[in-house]
């Protein structure tokens, strides 16, 4: 890093508050407690799969730089489950999170460094300065380069201190299932689960405890979530009877229960970076799938990394299996109609109706229940509960104002009505499709992540994946169920204040030491805006290259969503000339932005946002 630079940016990194630290051994830390050594916060909060995503890409940079360099995750929720306490313990475990973490419930720190999407990365000097901050995925390589940076600067200078990290792992706790994710009934009753911490699928006899059978291994599956039976005849076909999601391996694969096989039915094992494809199955990248179900001849994969669906289609030879984007342009948030123009937020749960006419969609990141179907204008998407991207809550009654939080799995009932496994509301929701009504069928359960109908004669009952209790459970289907009149929460972010009228929009990109933006093809950047509702932004949505955008605000809206992604492709260059050779190695950065404005008389007329400034 030059002088001129280092000099630029003499920012005093602000103090860490918050309501406490995990992974530390009960002790608080401070920015003096880790001067000399190189800083990462990690702004993230559980929900987030593109959070998750950067958990992994920071792994391998924790343990190359570990004597050098600090990872800090600062937890800020967006949902109010998401600030219990108990709930962050879970989930920094759930996701194996070996750093630690501060937690900020409050947003206390978050707006001290005035981050304004999850996940944020901000880089601090071993003098306690910030040097970077960086929003979204893809920065892994970037911040290494920067990292071996200062590592050298700061040694040069003597203001490096080498060390073990403050990290202190909790006790590992051991009980049958680890945060399982989803179910299925098999034909005889049993029940096959994804015990996604344990890295395996569990085959359990009808009692809901008794082991017949562990398939795979963390070699085979990585955080498997779900899966789905394949109807006999299609089994038969294929040669295996199970599709499953194996979310952090990034693939879909087919399990044949008579003896455990295990195949790849699409994946690389790469995570998908291009946000669409289709062609060969196995020769395409994908994106944390999370759950899967047969429909209209097809599996439909909820791809929840990218925020859209997919149709995978089976042949006899999995080498000969295609995918394609059934729905979801990969903006995220509510936009329903034709499948190819959809929103969806971060897809989780999927179950097909009895009819075979529609698949339901849990879509947790607006808390939403949404279907796709197929339609003589084509496959159409379709919102029933959920208001968008900032609003949840635990109401009951109308469709049109009921509330959920977060809910990862949906379940048909006997009758044609769905129950939501409502997952941060602990609760297991119903909504009637007849009446648009929706009610509460149980409460009281920690994080239920899936549910499948169990038949007993005449009465049906439900088996719930209770995820943060390690077990599966069975709950009664209720005559009536109750109506719930809870509280409406919205994401406590302040708004940002922007004037009306003309808003010029800046994105700050700056390639890492080493990279140039190629422009050999065109420019290398694209940057997509919208907004909810769709008036707030009366000039300057639509997508088109460049990283700047005057937009035009509407003051007679007065205030919404600005939906912002944008994308920077950049290159290894010549150290010298700077110039891109032919075959040099790509990197894509981008991320996503849902930002809550407020027009105001005398506000900024700039809204700036880093994909990675310095």
């Amino acid at each position: 890093m030059s002088d001129t630079v280092t000099r630029r940016l003499r920012v005093r990194a602000p103090e860490l508050a918050g309501r406490g630290w995990l992974n530390t051994g009960g002790t608080d830390l401070s920015l003096a407690d880790l001067r000399g050594r190189v800083v990462v916060l990690d702004f993230w909060t559980f929900c987030c799969v593109n959070c998750l995503h950067v958990l992994d890409e920071l792994r391998p940079l924790e343990e190359k730089y570990a004597d050098s360099l600090v990872l800090v995750g600062v937890h800020s929720p967006k949902f109010e489950h998401e600030a219990d306490p108990d709930a962050l313990v879970a989930a920094v475990e759930r996701y194996a999170v070996h750093h630690p973490v501060l937690d900020d419930p409050e947003l206390v720190t978050w707006k001290a460094y005035t981050a304004r999407a999850w996940p944020t990365l901000v880089v601090i000097d071993p003098e306690g300065y910030v040097v970077a901050s960086m929003s979204g995925e893809g920065h892994a390589h970037g911040l290494s380069v920067l990292v071996e940076e200062l590592i050298e600067e700061h040694a040069a200078k003597g203001t490096l201190r080498r060390g073990d990290a403050p990290y202190v792992p909790p006790p590992a706790p051991e009980t049958a299932l680890r945060f399982p994710g989803k179910a299925v009934t098999l034909p005889d009753g049993s029940f096959l689960v994804s015990d996604t911490a344990h890295h395996q699928l569990v085959h359990l006899e009808d009692d809901l405890v008794t082991e017949r059978a562990r398939l795979g291994s963390r070699a085979v599956f990585q955080e498997p979530q779900g899966l789905a039976l394949l109807p006999a005849e299609v089994a038969a076909r294929v040669g295996y009877d199970v599709v499953v999601a194996d979310s952090v391996n990034h693939q879909v694969k087919g399990v044949r229960l008579a003896d455990g096989a295990v195949l790849t039915l699409a994946g690389t094992g790469r995570q998908l970076r291009e946000r669409s494809g289709s062609g060969p199955a196995l020769k395409q990248d994908l994106s944390t799938p999370w759950d899967v179900a047969w429909f209209a001849d097809r599996v439909v994969v909820a791809m929840a990394g990218v925020h859209q669906l997919w149709a995978l289609h089976l042949a006899t030879d999995p080498a000969d299996n295609t995918v394609a984007v059934l729905a979801g342009t990969s903006a995220e948030g509510i936009r329903d109609g034709v499948a190819d123009e959809a929103w969806f937020a971060q897809s989780s749960g999927l179950a097909t109706s009895a009819d075979g006419s529609r698949v339901w969609v849990a879509d947790p990141e607006t808390s939403a229940l949404r279907s796709i179907s197929l339609t003589d204008n084509g496959f159409e998407v379709e919102t029933h509960v959920g208001q968008g991207l900032f609003d949840f809550g635990h109401r009951d009654g109308a469709a049109g104002q009921a509330l959920l939080q977060h809910p990862l799995g949906v379940t048909v009932l006997p009758d044609g009505s769905v129950a939501i496994s409502d997952t941060y509301n602990g609760a297991i929701r119903r909504f009637d499709p007849v009446a648009r009504e929706v009610s509460t069928l149980a409460t009281g359960l920690r994080e239920p992540s899936d549910a499948v109908v169990e038949v007993d004669g005449d009465e049906a009952r439900l088996v719930v994946v209770e995820s943060a209790a390690h077990q599966l459970v069975r709950v009664p289907i209720p005559a009536e169920a109750q109506v719930v009149d809870g509280l409406a929460r919205q994401t406590q972010r302040p708004p940002t204040e922007l004037s009306a009228g003309d808003v010029e929009l800046v994105i700050g990109f700056t390639p890492p030491t080493g990279q140039k933006l190629d422009h050999r093809w065109g420019d290398p950047t694209q940057l997509m805006v919208s907004s909810s509702p769709e008036a707030f932004v009366r000039e300057g949505a639509g997508t088109a290259t460049g990283l700047a955008r005057t937009l035009h605000l509407d003051p007679a809206v007065g205030s919404g969503i600005l939906h912002i992604s944008v994308r920077a492709a950049a290159c290894d260059g010549d150290p010298v000339t700077g110039e891109v050779p032919e075959h040099a190695a790509c990197h894509l950065y981008q991320q996503d932005w849902g930002i809550p404005v407020v027009l105001a008389e005398g506000a900024d007329t700039e809204l700036r946002l880093d994909l990675r400034g310095v």
